[in-house]
């Protein structure tokens, strides 16, 4: 299933796998492969050492400079 998700938190949290896309024309810049010890809850996903090193490599493939 293919779900598209704007807040990197809920990624990060719900997923398996995260496509970082350009900006237009959108190509794919990373995969990320989430992989994380205990997939038991999102809410539990958020308390691990993995997201925030997820959730920091993300944020540092969305940064963009807008002019």
């Amino acid at each position: 299933m293919i779900t598209f998700i704007s807040y990197i938190c809920e990624a990060i949290s719900l997923s398996d796998r995260i496509v970082v896309l350009t900006k237009r024309p959108a190509e794919i810049k990373y995969i990320y492969e989430i992989k994380m010890a205990n997939k038991s809850t999102p809410i539990n996903n958020r308390k691990t050492p993995e997201f925030n090193t997820y959730y920091d490599m993300i944020w540092r493939d969305l940064d963009v400079h807008i002019q």
